[in-house]
């Protein structure tokens, strides 16, 4: 279940004990509209993308995102990407982790917060305890009270819900591995293969086990991220912060007691009952603040109940917050700084020059292997011959006709096996979208062979638009 992590006991346990959080549902806050609309937008996109279409012509998939591992391709809507371009998918992961680096710098946490796929999911699984038996009160009193039918149906209706969200999680990733229509047909009705029900088992599995029963424990002990979170920050981040010097000494407010000589925090305990980790913000940030900022909400919305003023805890910097405790005005948020501009200048860097890449990529591939047993044959007439294995992969979905030429020893020819012989160039029809291999031999007069190892190119030209492709290798030979 979702559980706390308590102190070690005096018994010298090495182990903490648990207890289940019960976070108490938020009505309304900025905080929390922003985490619903971010919670039920990222889940239509999720769900829905896989059902997304875009026109590739005839042969080709209508998926706009897919994963296609049968082809060995992967798309996104305009965006065609080939295996060998695996360097896309570092450049994407690269420029994935600065934008994290640069949302922390700028507001701390914020993807713990309102966009992990945790943090989603469990507002989910939440939301539906919540609609089952209540909130908060509610969920303690039904988890104290004895095992009844009433109890059962409850905590069987709750788990039903639960693997039905979790199933639409599994089901939605793989999606993006094929058709997403025909692989819904195929899963409802039986037809799919084993390995499309073992990964949605697999994902919904992981979904169900960590949103239903770890939880804060994910953020706690198995993520990084809340390991390495201080050296992100700096004094300008925008982070949750108990203003204490406002809010000390705590106690509770009585009607009509007036807050003079005391602190304005209230010790209603909101803040610590509404966090989904279960940590009191006012001891301080803590490694297990994910800054969703529903802390925030429930102060603002008891200062309001009782007439004070809002922001007795903030999403604000360390800045501000001194600077408020110093009788300052504490309303400076500094977004131009070193660190801050050096993420957005690595992410305009990286994001440019994919998209230089991907705007300036060749639509034509060659790969060329020499071959090594024998490194090269001497004919009957004296002319050295060896042999290559030549790849030409089309990366458009037409066919094309290339003209083939090498240079770089004087009088060498080729000849292709089934194809034509002792020419010094020839044209090859390539199919649309796929890869030609040709056995393909060059042969060149002793007298013009002089070392052991000649440079020799090959230039492949298409003919239609004169794009040209210069590959060079080796051509051995006796020496001198």
């Amino acid at each position: 279940m979702n559980q706390q992590v308590k102190e070690p006991q005096s018994s010298g346990s090495m182990y903490a004990e648990t207890v289940i959080i019960h976070p108490r549902h938020v009505k309304k806050g900025l905080f929390r509209a922003a985490k619903w609309w971010l919670m039920w937008g990222l889940l239509a996109f999720f769900h829905l993308a896989p059902f997304l279409r875009w026109d590739r012509g005839p042969g080709a998939p209508s998926q706009a995102i897919l994963a296609d591992i049968d082809g060995r391709r992967g798309y996104f809507f305009f965006i065609e990407i080939w295996p060998q371009e695996v360097y896309y998918l570092t450049g994407l992961l690269l420029f994935a982790a600065i934008t994290l680096f640069f949302m922390s710098a700028l507001a701390g946490r914020v993807w713990c917060g309102f966009l992990c796929w945790q943090t989603v999911y469990t507002d989910l699984f939440v939301q539906i305890e919540r609609w089952v038996v209540g909130d908060r009160s509610a969920r303690m009193n039904l988890e104290r009270a004895p095992w009844t039918a009433q109890k059962i149906i409850k905590k069987a209706v709750i788990q039903a819900g639960w693997l039905a969200v979790s199933a639409a999680c599994g089901i939605a990733f793989v999606l993006y591995f094929g058709d997403a229509f025909q692989m819904m047909k195929d899963i409802f009705t039986l037809e799919a293969s084993v390995g499309v029900y073992s990964f949605i088992a697999i994902i919904g599995g992981f979904c169900y086990l960590l949103a239903g029963f770890a939880r804060e424990q994910v953020c706690l002990y198995m993520c990084p991220y809340s390991r390495f979170q201080s050296a992100m920050f700096d004094e300008h981040s925008l982070i949750i912060s108990y203003e204490e010097w406002r809010g000390e000494p705590r106690a509770p407010a009585r009607k009509g007691q007036s807050f003079e000589d005391r602190g304005h925090c209230i010790d209603c305990k909101m803040c610590v009952q509404v966090c989904p980790t279960g940590i009191d913000i006012r001891e301080g940030l803590q490694m297990a603040c994910i800054g969703c900022g529903l802390c925030v909400d429930a102060c603002n919305t008891m200062m309001d109940r009782v007439g004070l003023p809002r922001g007795l805890i903030s999403y604000d910097s360390i800045t501000n917050v001194n600077s408020r405790a110093a009788g300052g005005p504490g309303n400076k948020t500094k977004l131009l700084r070193t660190r801050t501009i050096l993420y957005t200048l690595l992410l305009l860097v990286i994001g440019a020059g994919m998209a230089l890449s991907l705007g300036t990529r060749r639509t034509t591939e060659v790969n060329i292997l020499h071959e090594r047993a024998p490194m090269y044959v001497q004919m009957s007439n004296g002319t050295i011959r060896n042999g290559y294995t030549y790849k030409i992969l089309n990366m458009v979905r037409q066919d094309r006709v290339y003209n083939l030429k090498v240079v770089g020893i004087e009088g060498a020819t080729m000849e292709v096996v089934g194809g034509e012989s002792n020419v010094t160039q020839m044209d090859l029809s390539v199919p649309g979208d796929e890869i030609t291999t040709l056995r393909l031999y060059v042969n060149a007069p002793e007298e013009k062979v002089t070392d052991k190892k000649t440079d020799l190119i090959f230039i492949l030209t298409e003919k239609a638009e004169g794009t040209e492709l210069r590959s060079t290798s080796l051509f051995a030979g006796p020496g001198r």
